[in-house]
């Protein structure tokens, strides 16, 4: 990987070990971007007071050790122990020229792969996906992409609500309607109004109350014609999934539903082994797990029921089944819960409850990528002016008719004119998304994410189509072969300029950025690499001429970065898994 901050943080870990022992050679370098320099070696200060030697000492040894001819102009030692290091022009335009002949672009697959199931997305049946479930589908999707591209095994797990106590009110209310009616058929493409018709009679009717909770029964035993009826309501909603899935550009199929329902026949199972190893325990006719460090008010032991009193169970139970299964039937290296932060409290439980039942001693890791809040102007939770909650399938429209307006004096036909602003929309609506911290929340403005300048999907994708035009204009194919063929750009690049050199060190970053998206779930570290590179080339669009450089040399060098910088902005926005439309 030609990233400058690994090759840099190598050569420093080799010289630490030949300046204090091999012991020394694993030591972070702490490789940091400087004002002084390309990049500052940082490690001197931390390992001094191990070592018991003046940090300006022993910045002076590594630096004498330092073997970097091949790639650093200059290293020199400032301050009270930081170690400065200047790129040579030609090592970095070496590396990013050998990027145009590397389908992925410098960053190999890695070498030991992780199995990681991705819990992601979970919507509930019967029900529309709303808002919420914008963060939890874009930012899982994006980890499964760009944790793919690397070379990790990925197991999609759409863990959607299809098994429960709601399924006996569904079905009596489906049983009313009749199999056949316009209610089922509407449900297909409005669930809320279906649930809420059957909610409003739980509500109020005694007698169809009555008849819902002896049809739960019914399903958890196993009656046929009941399952019958709950996979009729699951088919409904997986048309209605699949719909929105594929609107949004989501890469989450049928195949990847993983639902409570598919542990139903092993819930028993899961509660007599946490029963006979002494973690569960019977409480108030519930069957609980108690958890040292787990206490709410007035320091009470918070339980999590794994078996209601009437012998019913709940999330907390099919939760534990998962894990279980991920664990030792898929062999999880790490499993990966994107799931909203207020389910902080549950999830730890859960894990502790795995680990002290053996499932996770095999070093699976679990991990919960906490998912912020969508908040509205107001600053509250997004929500309609009735106060329900935002539907996801009206964002979707509204994104792709703002959109629309967005690109109005564009001139072009109208399927192109839909095409791209299905592009926009969307695009616009995942970005500002993504490039938020998942775990922090955000406030949902159409004029910001729908901007052409700044931080947003359109502005990325602008920049994307401003390159495709340079090739169009040349004559010449782009790195996707959609401009019209006219020979491949090859090079050779040479730095002469500034916002050339500042460019192809951009670059040279993609792979330090995807690793930073896998290590933590955080696609907002890969939205502003590629916002950078954006924004890099833009000063080099500036200020540097393309078609019309001043000799051949410097065009074929500048073809060649933008060659460079298209496949790498179009690799970037695709993992994170916004659309880079030809024109815009």
């Amino acid at each position: 990987m030609p990233d400058p901050q690994l090759v840099l943080a190598a050569r420093v870990q080799a010289a630490l070990g030949a300046a204090f022992g091999q012991e020394y050679s694993g030591e972070d370098p702490v490789i940091r971007p400087s004002q002084f320099a390309d990049f500052q070696a940082n490690v001197a200060l931390p390992l001094a007071k191990r070592l018991g030697r003046k940090p300006r000492d022993l910045a002076d040894e590594l630096a004498r050790r330092l073997d970097v001819a091949d790639v650093c102009e200059s290293v020199e030692v400032s301050g009270p122990g930081f170690v400065n290091l200047t790129l040579r022009d030609t090592w970095i335009a070496a590396e990013t020229e050998a990027m145009l002949t590397d389908e992925r672009l410098g960053v190999p697959r890695i070498d030991q792969p992780l199995i990681m199931p991705v819990d992601y997305s979970s919507p509930n049946v019967a029900k529309e996906m709303h808002v919420g479930h914008l963060r939890t589908t874009v930012v899982g999707d994006a980890f499964c992409r760009t944790a793919e591209f690397r070379g990790h095994t990925i197991i999609r797990q759409n863990h959607v609500g299809d098994w429960g106590t709601q399924f006996g009110m569904l079905i009596e209310h489906l049983l009313d309607v009749g199999e056949d009616s316009p209610e089922v058929e509407q449900s297909k493409t409005e669930p809320n109004v279906f649930y809420q018709a059957a909610r409003s009679k739980y509500d109020t009717d005694p007698a169809f109350a009555e008849r819902a909770r002896r049809r739960v029964v019914r399903l958890q035993a196993g009656d046929p014609d009941t399952l019958r009826l709950w996979q009729e309501l699951i088919e409904l909603s997986k048309s209605y999934f699949e719909r929105v899935y594929r609107q949004l550009g989501i890469t989450l199929t049928e195949a990847d539903l993983a639902g409570e329902s598919i542990y139903k026949d092993i819930l028993d199972d899961v509660c007599a082994e946490l029963e006979r190893k002494g973690i569960a325990t019977m409480s108030e006719g519930a069957l609980c797990v108690f958890l040292d460090g787990f206490t709410g008010r007035e320091g009470k032991p918070v339980p999590l029921i794994i078996r209601k009193s009437d012998g019913g169970y709940g999330y907390a139970t099919t939760d534990l089944a998962a894990i279980r299964h991920r664990a030792l039937t898929l062999h999880a290296d790490r499993i990966i819960y994107v799931i909203g932060a207020a389910q902080g409290l549950h999830l730890r439980m859960v894990y502790e409850t795995a680990r002290r039942a053996g499932w996770l001693a095999g070093g699976t890791e679990p991990f919960h990528a906490a998912i912020g809040n969508v908040l509205g102007a107001d600053g509250k939770i997004l929500r309609t002016r009735s106060g329900d909650s935002v539907k996801l399938s009206a964002l979707v429209g509204e994104a792709i008719e703002r959109a629309e307006k967005v690109i109005a004096d564009r001139e072009y036909d109208d399927a192109t004119r839909k095409e791209i602003a299905q592009a926009v929309g969307i695009g616009a609506m995942k970005y500002a998304d993504l490039s938020v911290a998942r775990d922090s929340e955000y406030v949902f403005d159409w004029d910001r994410m729908l901007a052409l300048q700044g931080n947003t999907g359109p502005y990325l994708q602008y920049a994307v189509a401003r390159i495709r035009s340079i090739f169009r204009r040349a004559g010449l194919a782009d790195a996707d072969g959609d401009a019209p063929d006219g020979g491949a750009v090859t090079g050779p690049i040479v730095i002469g300029h500034p916002a050339e050199r500042v460019l192809a060190l951009r670059l040279l970053g993609l792979g330090s950025a995807i690793d930073a998206l896998i290590a933590d779930v955080t696609p907002h570290k890969l939205c502003a690499y590629v916002y950078a590179l954006a924004d890099a080339f833009t000063t080099f669009y500036e200020n540097c001429p393309v078609l019309r450089a001043p000799d051949e040399r410097t065009r074929l060098s500048r073809l060649a970065l933008c060659a460079v910088t298209l496949r790498t902005l179009v690799t970037g926005l695709s993992l994170l898994g916004v659309p880079t439309p030809e024109r815009l």
